[in-house]
């Protein structure tokens, strides 16, 4: 069926589709519908979307701001577009007189948002409060929030529950409504990875607990081998020996080395001195570390170590490993790291 079919197939019929959580609502008034020509004004305005505008809300901010010539025109090209449910709330710089099909692409444009939230892949629960808080939330209502908030079943705590991703909050959201949008999507993508589900004797909690440590551990191309390593580990009774479980407990982002001394802290969380699995996650991890979590490689690895940046090596051996400790610390010694130790 082409364009053109839809279109009449739509006409005159509401749109429906997923606005951050909304619903996406326009009516068409026919084909043939007036619009700016490609051209742009040079001149740009910002237009607010709220939380929870439906589709005909967003036309008419666009068509009263003169941004677009009409509202149906609009629509003609959010129907033949599903990246239109992807249209965040909050505030966007749009050109002015501009097509449809360009309004569209602009609202797509994350550089395009104000006070875009950009939570990274691993950071800390305490590291996603100051990250908001920067962005203009009072940070005595963001702990508030997480003090009463309700967690999600299986996750008894807020770390590892607030998923990394792009995040765009309309004006006038509440500290707690921005953490229940963060929390709604951790739950709907430990769903669909499979997590919420118990597996191989793991439970869920466990399950986010070993994706949060293949998330600090290493880089995405080695996810699935470092969840092998973890299991084998754990199923002859082998501590994990975590360097960034130690990272963890101190605070320190960004060192790779750890001394001795460090791992001697006295936490849950560090696996130099205790057996088994943290008690919880270790931050807040993506949806590739929750693949390799519930996916690992096979293999008979026990080891891993980065010996230089990029360059990560796998061993069942012992003596391997210390052999290769040895290039890793000279490595550190000569900064390839970015810092001499």
């Amino acid at each position: 069926m082409n364009r053109q079919s839809l279109l009449r197939i739509f006409a005159g019929l509401a749109f429906v589709g997923v606005l951050t959580g909304s619903l996406f609502l326009i009516r068409t008034h026919g084909s043939g519908s007036p619009d700016f020509a490609e051209t742009t004004s040079g001149q740009s305005v910002d237009i607010e979307i709220p939380e929870g505008a439906t589709g005909s809300d967003i036309a008419k901010i666009l068509v009263d701001a003169g941004v677009v010539k009409s509202n149906s025109a609009f629509f003609q090209v959010a129907v033949g577009n599903s990246d239109s449910s992807r249209i965040a709330p909050g505030s966007h710089r749009i050109d002015l007189h501009i097509s449809a099909q360009s309004a569209l692409t602009q609202l797509l444009d994350s550089k395009r948002i104000s006070n875009l939230i950009k939570v990274p892949e691993g950071a800390w629960t305490s590291e996603v409060v100051e990250l908001l808080a920067k962005s203009g939330f009072k940070k005595n209502e963001l702990l508030d929030a997480l003090h009463t908030m309700t967690l999600p079943t299986d996750f008894p705590s807020s770390e590892g529950i607030f998923f990394p991703a792009q995040y765009s909050f309309a004006k006038n959201t509440s500290a707690a409504q921005a953490i229940e949008v963060m929390v709604r999507r951790f739950e709907s993508e430990a769903v669909r990875a499979g997590l919420t589900s118990a597996t191989d004797g793991f439970s869920p909690l466990q399950l986010l607990t070993i994706a949060s440590i293949i998330q600090a551990e290493g880089d995405a191309g080695d996810f699935s081998k470092i969840s092998r390593v973890i299991r084998n580990r754990l199923t002859i009774g082998m501590q994990l020996q975590m360097d960034t479980t130690v990272h963890y407990v101190l605070k320190t982002r960004g060192q790779v080395f750890l001394s001795s001394q460090s791992t001697q802290v006295s936490s849950p969380y560090n696996t130099y001195r205790n057996y088994g699995l943290p008690p919880g996650p270790i931050g807040n991890p993506g949806r590739a570390a929750m693949n390799a979590a519930l996916a690992p490689d096979s293999g008979d690895w026990l080891y891993f170590i980065t010996v230089k940046p990029g360059d990560t090596r796998f061993t069942k051996s012992d003596s391997q490993f210390l052999t290769w400790k040895q290039e890793y610390e000279k490595n550190l010694r000569a900064g390839l790291f970015g810092s001499k130790k």
